[in-house]
C-alpha cells in the first residue's frame, strides 16, 4: 500500500533517528575492531616501532561526549491581568460587520484531495506494548506571513524555528494552531480590520521543522474566503502537514486526523468558539470552520474519535484576547470536552499564555499564546514556549512545558532566573497545579 505524502515523511522522520543509531553502532564497532588489531600488533611483535605509528596508545582515554540540551526553561515580565490589545468581539459571531480585533503587531505520489481527514501514520518502529509512550507536542498560533515575511524573506523561511528547534524536532508529534490562509489568489474578507495571507512557499520549513499537524479552526481561516481556505488545505496536503477544522462542510470539518506512532493512536480535532461572521460556520452543505458555541457538535464528534484511537486531542480557538485567565465558560466547556472523551484540551487565541488545570486526570492548557507571530513582541504578548506531553495509550500523560522569549520573530529558550520567572507566573495563574524548576507541571 502507497504512504500519503503526510505518512512518507513520519515514516522518512523515524526512518532518519534509526538510521542514526545504526551508524553510530558501526563506529563504535569500528573503533573495537581496530583497537582489537592493534593490540593483537602489539603482543605479537617485538618490533618498538609499531607504537611510534600508532599515537593514540597509552593511557589516555579521550572519549567524547554528548550533551543534551533539553534541560532549559522559562522568562518573566511580570505581565498579569491583560495585555493593552484591541477589544474582542463577544462570543457569538456576527450575522455581518467588523470582527474582534488581533493584536497589531514520502517519496510516493498520491492524489492530493482538498480535504483530509483520517490520516493515518505509522511508525516504522511500531510497538505495542503496554509500557509505550508517546510524546505529543504543542504552540500556540503561527503566522508565517504578515509581520514575519520580511525576516523569512531575508534570512529563509525556516529562520522563525531556528533557535527552538531541539524542541520542535524531538516530539514523535508536533501541533500548532495556524492562524492565516496560505493561498496566491483568494478575496480579503470585508469587515475585519486585520486580514491574512501566507505563501505556500512557507510550509516546507515548518515542515521540516517538525510540525505534523495544524488545526485550521481560527477566526482568520476565511481571510481569503473560501478559495483560500480550500487553497490552504491542499498546499499543506502537498506539503506532507497534516490538517483539521476546516472542510467543504460540517462532517469535513469536524473529522478527526488521526495519527498512529509507537503503536498508539492519536486524533487530533480542532474547533473555534470564535468565528467573525454567521455565515462561516461548517454546515450541511456550507464550507467553513468547525465552530463549538455550542458544544453538542464537539462533543459528538470527542466521541466518534475516541473510538478509533486511544488518545484524543481536541485543539480549540476561545477565549479573550490579551487575558492571561480563561473566561467561566472555557473553563465549562473542558470539562464537558474531558467528560465526552477528550484526553488533552489545548487552547489558542488570547496572543499570550494562559495557565493550566487537571481535570479527572486529563490536562487543560487554556492558550499557548503566540509562537511566531509578530515582529518585536514586548512583555506578555513575547512569552511563549513548547507544551510536551508524554502519554500512555491509555491517555495518562506527564506534563512539561519548555518556556521561551520570543525575539524579534524567534521564539528562543530561557535559562536560569528568567525561565523559573515565566514558570513562577504560570503558576500563579494556573488551577491546582504548578511548574517545577524543570518545566514540568504536576499537581499541587
Amino acid at each position: 500500500m502507497s504512504l500519503s505524502r503526510s505518512d512518507s515523511r513520519q515514516y522518512e522522520k523515524a526512518k532518519r533517528k534509526k538510521q542514526f543509531r545504526n551508524r553510530l553502532s558501526l563506529i563504535l564497532i569500528l573503533f573495537g575492531v581496530v583497537i582489537i588489531i592493534v593490540g593483537t600488533l602489539l603482543v605479537f611483535t617485538k618490533d618498538n616501532s609499531i607504537k611510534s605509528w600508532i599515537p593514540f596508545i597509552g593511557n589516555n582515554d579521550n572519549r567524547g561526549s554528548i550533551t543534551n540540551e533539553a534541560g532549559v526553561k522559562g522568562n518573566k515580565n511580570g505581565t498579569t491581568g491583560k495585555v493593552d490589545v484591541v477589544p474582542e468581539a463577544t462570543d457569538e459571531p456576527k450575522s455581518g460587520g467588523e470582527e474582534s480585533g488581533e493584536v497589531a503587531t514520502g517519496e510516493e505520489k498520491t492524489t492530493v484531495e482538498p480535504i483530509q481527514t483520517d490520516a493515518v501514520i505509522v511508525d516504522e518502529e511500531t510497538n505495542s506494548g503496554s509500557d509505550e509512550r508517546i510524546s505529543l507536542s504543542f504552540v500556540g498560533d503561527l503566522l508565517p506571513g504578515e509581520y514575519v515575511t520580511p525576516f523569512m524573506t531575508q534570512h529563509g523561511y525556516g529562520f522563525p524555528y531556528e533557535k527552538a528547534m531541539l524542541y520542535l524536532s524531538e516530539p514523535d508529534l508536533l501541533a500548532g494552531n495556524l492562524e492565516l490562509p496560505i493561498t496566491k489568489r483568494g478575496t480579503p474578507l470585508v469587515g475585519n480590520k486585520y486580514v491574512y495571507k501566507g505563501l505556500p512557499e512557507a510550509l516546507p520549513a515548518l515542515r521540516d521543522a517538525g510540525f505534523d499537524v495544524f488545526s485550521l479552526a481560527n477566526n482568520h481561516a476565511l481571510d481569503q474566503g473560501v478559495e483560500g481556505m480550500v487553497d490552504t488545505m491542499t498546499h499543506l496536503d502537498e506539503a506532507g502537514i497534516s490538517h483539521m477544522g476546516t472542510g467543504n462542510n460540517d462532517t469535513e470539518a469536524f473529522a478527526p486526523v488521526i495519527k498512529e506512532v509507537n503503536g498508539i493512536k492519536v486524533a487530533y480535532i480542532g474547533v473555534s468558539n470564535v468565528i467573525p461572521f454567521a455565515e462561516q460556520k461548517a454546515d450541511r452543505n456550507v464550507a467553513g470552520i468547525a465552530e463549538t458555541y455550542e458544544t453538542t457538535r464537539t462533543v459528538k464528534a470527542i466521541k466518534s474519535a475516541k473510538e478509533k484511537a486511544d488518545i484524543v486531542v481536541l485543539m480549540v480557538h476561545w477565549g479573550v484576547m490579551g487575558a492571561d485567565m480563561p473566561e467561566p465558560y472555557q473553563k465549562n466547556n473542558a470539562r464537558i470536552y474531558i467528560d465526552a472523551g477528550a484526553d488533552l484540551v489545548i487552547g489558542s487565541h488570547p496572543h499570550v499564555l494562559q495557565g493550566f488545570e487537571k481535570y479527572k486526570g486529563k490536562w487543560i492548557a487554556y492558550s499557548l499564546g503566540n509562537f511566531v507571530f509578530t515582529n518585536y513582541p514586548k512583555d506578555a504578548l513575547a512569552e511563549t514556549g513548547v507544551l510536551d506531553a508524554a502519554c500512555s495509550k491509555k491517555g495518562d500523560c506527564e506534563l512539561s512545558f519548555y518556556p521561551m522569549k520570543v525575539t524579534e520573530v524567534q521564539p528562543t529558550p530561557l535559562e536560569g532566573e528568567e525561565a523559573k520567572a515565566l514558570l513562577d507566573r504560570l503558576t500563579s495563574i494556573s488551577f491546582g497545579v504548578k511548574l517545577e524548576e524543570d518545566g514540568s507541571i504536576v499537581e499541587k
